[in-house]
């Protein structure tokens, strides 16, 4: 069950680092592009910002995931540096625990708001598409992302050591050795 889990993952993570390689490169082509016509032709890409926007959000819903998956995610680690190690995995389960919590009550509202664009029969100004397709991926990535961290829950319960995803371990061994 466990490797299955692992494939579908590692191939969740091939997708996403897609999205976010290509996105990023068409943000960059878009930009540029929107530029030299601004300059050059002194008239804008119509649709230049409105693909900016839902690419910025596909990349911060999707790059989100990618970052709790490879343990790259924010954290403030000053207070649990100090614990020792049996205390330490203990605040990273309590902090995976309520970050996936958190995750997932964000994706259920999200899910309510993408429903209410839906009804709303919403059309972006520039390109005349639905305006809940830029959204859609919002409760995706939360939902993956709320996944990453109970999985990094369950590796600190029944794997020696502190991790800070499943896939990565915390390599900060003791906060003594570390005096500024």
């Amino acid at each position: 069950m466990l490797s299955v889990l692992k494939r579908l993952d590692d191939g969740l993570s091939v997708v996403e680092r897609q999205l976010l390689g290509w996105s990023i490169v068409i943000m960059a082509v878009n930009t540029v592009a929107n530029v030299i016509m601004r300059l050059g032709f002194s008239s804008s890409i119509f649709f230049s910002e409105e693909l900016n926007q839902f690419l910025i959000i596909l990349v911060t819903f999707v790059g989100i995931s990618e970052a709790a998956r490879m343990g790259r995610h924010i954290r403030m680690s000053a207070f649990t540096d100090m614990l020792g190690p049996q205390a330490s995995k203990i605040m990273m389960i309590i902090i995976t625990l309520g970050t996936a919590a958190l995750l997932f009550l964000l994706a259920w509202y999200s899910i309510g708001y993408v429903s209410s664009l839906i009804q709303s029969n919403r059309l972006t100004p520039a390109l005349r598409i639905p305006y809940y397709f830029t959204v859609l991926i919002v409760p995706f990535g939360l939902t993956v992302t709320g996944i990453q961290f109970v999985l990094a829950a369950a590796t600190n319960i029944f794997r020696p050591g502190t991790h800070l995803s499943y896939r990565v371990e915390d390599t900060f061994s003791d906060a003594d050795d570390h005096h500024l």
